[in-house]
């Protein structure tokens, strides 16, 4: 299969690159972040997770980020409802697009949501059938398809299972998630291969976080075998509380460049990108992870 010529990138900063932040991140600076990401181009921006507070602090605020957002035209705002609590939530706060989030590791599931693969599926299921009911779309998440932190290497058969369950049960897009960070090109193309016999490409993400510097070739591996969305995060930011020493997923900065260099389309303004990635580095005080970040901000002191 030949290399997508547009790619769909799913920006997951304000929610998978905040949820893990030491401090409280102000509403108002979750919001500028997502505005400032929609005006950058990106086409989705997931906004927040409808989560206990008590295990997610960060996200307690999720309802007066939803509420909050102008919402541009064409650009899609989708929020974590792991469950019907959640899911209610979400739709009274105006959610036009959710997702839930499985495992492919049955250890990692009951780390992280206290319930094995087979429950986490049941439990979703009212989810993904009240959003039908009200025309709210169901994306699908699988995490550690490369690689668990309590089991090791995980069998491309695990993750199939779980996300062909996803998508039967209505979810209309499979987001394969390296939460580790572990994966190398081949290993992601067998994976793929594994979850393409049971799920059209077409409904496939990759979702790569970058512990080991291979998440930009992973990416290219699967786009290979027509994968054209991916999930990134501005800045490099994330994490993942159940895996120690885990880095976020891979920066959008790099994906961009990446994929503009390869003249794919993602419609996507690096330089507003960019500057949006520096600007909420410096509100989380620090350097944005994003190689592509440093190298533009190095250029600019030069010129």
């Amino acid at each position: 299969m030949s290399i997508p010529q547009h790619v769909r990138i799913v920006e997951v900063g304000p929610r998978d690159g905040l949820q893990n932040e030491p401090d409280i991140v102000p509403t108002r600076i979750k919001l500028e972040l997502i505005h400032r990401l929609a005006d950058a181009g990106l086409p989705t921006v997931e906004a927040s997770a409808f989560v206990s507070s008590r295990w997610v602090p960060q996200m307690a605020d999720s309802s007066a980020v939803l509420r909050g957002i102008h919402r541009r035209e064409g650009v899609t705002y989708p929020v974590l409802t792991p469950n019907m609590k959640g899911f209610e939530a979400a739709v009274a706060a105006g959610a036009d697009e959710v997702a839930v989030f499985g495992a492919a590791s049955e250890t990692f599931s009951r780390k992280n949501i206290n319930c094995s693969i087979d429950e986490s599926l049941e439990r979703f299921r009212p989810v993904v059938e009240a959003a039908r009911e009200r025309g709210i779309r169901v994306r699908g998440y699988v995490s550690c398809v490369l690689g668990c932190p309590y089991e090791g290497a995980i069998d491309p058969s695990a993750v199939a299972h779980v996300a062909r369950a996803l998508y039967t049960m209505g979810c209309y897009e499979i987001s394969l998630g390296d939460t580790i960070g572990v994966g190398t090109p081949l290993k992601a193309q067998r994976m793929v291969d594994a979850v393409a016999e049971q799920v059209p490409v077409a409904h496939i993400a990759a979702h790569f976080h970058d512990t080991y510097a291979q998440a930009l070739a992973n990416l290219f591996a699967v786009m290979q075998l027509g994968v054209a969305t991916v999930d990134s995060s501005v800045a490099g930011l994330g994490g993942c509380p159940y895996a120690k020493g885990a880095s976020g997923n891979v920066a959008t900065e790099d994906v961009v460049y990446m994929l503009n260099g390869m003249d794919i389309e993602t419609g996507v303004n690096l330089d507003a990108l960019a500057a949006t990635g520096q600007w909420i580095s410096a509100q989380l005080n620090r350097a944005p992870a994003s190689r592509v970040a440093q190298a533009l901000a190095a250029q600019a002191t030069q010129v």
